[in-house]
């Protein structure tokens, strides 16, 4: 199992050009076959993106901005009983360090998770493993609470609030 080491720079409303500011509206898509010839650790990537499409129990998604290809992050979630794990999380490579080209692509990924926790009937509930250093990081930013060790869930208002955050509306009435 994963622990996760994303780290949360800012919740927007979508993404934002790092020097810019200015939002652009994303789209988050499952990946495709020919993606993951561009998924390695020479371009950049932290993970084993290939060895994760391997196993069959879990969702690989994209986030890109319409109308362009260019990945700007990863997720690999997995559907249980009644939530959804989140196993990776990976912004591009270009989108680390100060010279980021987007910033909110975490976030943005997570309040998908969410989105599709709800869509299940699973009232937001998301769970993950954090590494210990980003614990408090994750509680602060995502509302994410400790459950045992450092096993993690975000779900209830948290999770409305992340979702409204990147899917304006989408909740209402809920």
């Amino acid at each position: 199992m994963h622990r996760h080491s994303f780290y949360i720079d800012k919740i927007t409303n979508s993404i934002e050009d790092a020097i810019t500011s200015k939002s652009y509206e994303t789209v988050v898509i499952p990946i495709k076959p020919i993606d993951l010839k561009t998924m390695h650790k020479k371009y950049g990537w932290r993970f084993d993106w290939k060895a994760e499409s391997k196993n069959r129990e879990r969702q690989l998604y994209k986030l890109i901005v319409p109308g362009d290809e260019t990945i700007q992050g990863l997720i690999s979630l997995q559907p249980v009983e009644n939530y959804i794990e989140m196993h990776l999380i990976e912004t591009a490579p270009h989108n680390y360090g100060k010279a980021k080209k987007y910033i909110g692509v975490p976030g943005n990924l997570v309040a998908f998770v969410c989105k599709m926790s709800f869509d299940a009937g699973f009232e937001g509930f998301v769970g993950f493993t954090a590494k210990t250093q980003l614990i408090q990081h994750y509680i602060d930013t995502l509302g994410a609470e400790l459950i045992f060790r450092n096993r993690m869930s975000i779900s209830g208002n948290a999770a409305k609030k992340l979702v409204n955050s990147y899917y304006k509306n989408y909740l209402d009435g809920r």
